[in-house]
């Protein structure tokens, strides 16, 4: 396989090799690649935290509706505009 890189990213990789860590240009590369698939596996993972924390949190919401525990729409976002502009304040 070939590659094309830029200068830049040739000179990083030939810096990286002078300080002695790697031995070679290709170890170097196989180091970046292996760091890019760790980093694109955790964002898979924490993804499918977030997604599986808000179903529960709409699971939560539908219950709630169903128990007829709801609230009317124009206090909900009182409510919330109450809580931003509180949370504004103390960063002020």
């Amino acid at each position: 396989m070939n590659v094309s890189l830029t200068n830049e990213q040739i000179r990083f990789i030939q810096q990286r090799v002078k300080t002695g860590r790697y031995r070679t240009a290709a170890e170097v590369v196989r180091e970046a690649l292996r760091v890019l698939m760790q980093q694109e596996s955790d964002e898979r993972r924490e993804f499918a935290a977030w997604r599986e924390q808000v179903r529960a949190k709409i699971d939560a919401g539908l219950d709630q509706a169903e128990r007829g525990e709801l609230v009317d729409g124009e206090r909900a976002f009182a409510r919330v505009k109450k809580r931003l502009g509180t949370r504004r304040k103390r960063r002020a």
